[in-house]
C-alpha cells in the first residue's frame, strides 16, 4: 500500500472527505508510524553508521534518526572492537568525577539534548577519548514516514514588492502540485525577507512553484514566489506500507476516529482492530526475525484431535 492508496482508504472507510479531515490524514498517520516504532522494534529497522571520537572529547551526538540504541563499539587503529556498556550519567559522574582523565572508552549514557539544539540527541562516554578513534553506531530508527511528498527544504525565492512589513504566522502557500503547506513570513520594506517552513503538507514535488495570497499578507502587494527544492518521500511508499500495511491503517483510521469524536464502539473498534495488527507484527519482529529454524526448530502450533 502506498500513501495515495492508504489516504484513499482512511476517506473511504471514515466516510469523510471533508476539508478539514483530508487536512490532517498526514497527521494520523505519522501519529500512527510513530506509535508501531515505539512499540515493536522490527530488526529489519536497524541501521549501521559509523564515525570518529575526538580526544578528550566526551560527547557523541546521535543520528538525527535515533530511536533506541542497539549498540555502540569504539575500533581502535588495529581495527578492534571494544563494545560499550549502558549506564546512567549519574555512574558516569560518580565513578569518573575527573573530565581531564582519559582513556579508551568503557561505557555510555544518554546525556539528552544538545542544548543549542533540542533536536540532536548526544551520549557521553566514559572515560573520554584519550586518541582519536573509530566508533560504529548500531541503532533502530525512525524509518521515512509514508505521507508522500512533505516540502522539507524550500529554494529559490523571489520576494516581490508591495506587501505590509510585518512577521505573518502560518500562511498558507498556494499551488504546486501538492496541498496544506504553510509558513512564516517576515516582510520588511514590502519585499518579502524570509520564510521559514511550519507545515511541509503534502504531494507535493521538487521544483513546484509557491506563491501566496496577498490578504494573508497585509491585504497588499504581488509577485513572490519560492520553489520547493526537496522533499521526503518522493514515492510514497515505507517499509510498513510494503510488508506490512495493516497495522498502519488500523492505527490512522484509530486517530481519525478519535478527531472525528467517532462514537466509542468506533473507536474501540478500530483500537481492537489495531491492537490485532500489532499483535502479528510483533510476532514478526519480537519473533520470527529474532531466530531461525536451526537454532530454535520449527514454529509448532498445537493441534486439536
Amino acid at each position: 500500500m502506498n500513501y495515495v492508496q492508504l489516504q484513499q482508504a482512511i476517506q473511504d472507510y471514515a466516510e469523510n472527505t471533508e476539508q478539514l479531515f483530508v487536512y490532517n490524514i498526514p497527521r494520523f498517520v505519522q501519529e500512527a508510524e510513530d506509535r508501531i516504532y515505539n512499540t515493536v522494534q522490527l530488526p529489519s529497522l536497524r541501521k549501521n553508521v559509523t564515525g570518529t571520537l575526538t580526544a578528550s572529547n566526551q560527547y557523541l551526538t546521535l543520528p538525527t534518526d535515533w530511536l533506541a540504541t542497539y549498540s555502540i563499539a569504539v575500533i581502535d587503529s588495529s581495527g578492534n572492537y571494544s563494545y560499550l556498556l549502558n549506564k546512567d550519567v549519574n555512574y558516569m559522574r560518580e565513578a569518573y568525577p575527573d573530565p581531564t582523565v582519559t582513556g579508551l572508552p568503557k561505557y555510555y549514557a544518554i546525556f539528552g539534548n544538545n542544548i543549542t539544539n533540542l533536536e540532536d540527541m548526544s551520549v557521553i562516554l566514559a572515560p573520554a577519548p584519550d586518541q582519536y578513534y573509530g566508533v560504529e553506531f548500531h541503532y533502530f530508527y525512525y524509518p521515512q514516514s509514508i505521507v508522500q511528498g512533505i516540502i522539507t527544504t524550500l529554494g529559490t525565492k523571489v520576494s516581490g514588492s508591495g506587501y505590509i512589513s510585518g512577521v505573518y504566522s502560518e500562511v498558507p502557500l498556494l499551488g504546486g502540485s501538492g496541498t496544506n503547506a504553510t509558513a512564516t513570513f517576515l516582510v520588511v520594506g514590502g519585499a518579502v525577507s524570509s520564510v521559514t517552513l511550519n507545515n511541509g503538507g503534502s504531494m507535493y514535488v521538487v521544483g513546484d512553484v509557491l506563491t501566496v495570497n496577498n490578504s494573508y499578507l497585509g491585504g497588499a502587494g504581488l509577485n513572490f514566489s519560492i520553489t520547493v527544492s526537496a522533499i521526503n518521500n518522493s514515492t510514497g511508499t515505507s517499509w510498513l506500507g510494503d510488508n506490512y500495511d495493516p497495522v498502519l491503517f488500523y492505527g490512522a483510521m484509530r486517530e481519525a476516529m478519535l478527531f472525528m469524536k467517532g462514537e466509542q464502539d468506533l473507536v474501540q473498534y478500530y483500537e481492537q482492530k489495531y491492537m490485532e495488527a500489532l499483535d502479528q507484527l510483533k510476532r514478526l519482529g519480537d519473533g520470527l526475525e529474532r531466530g531461525d529454524a536451526y537454532r530454535d526448530g520449527q514454529t509448532k502450533l498445537q493441534v486439536k484431535s
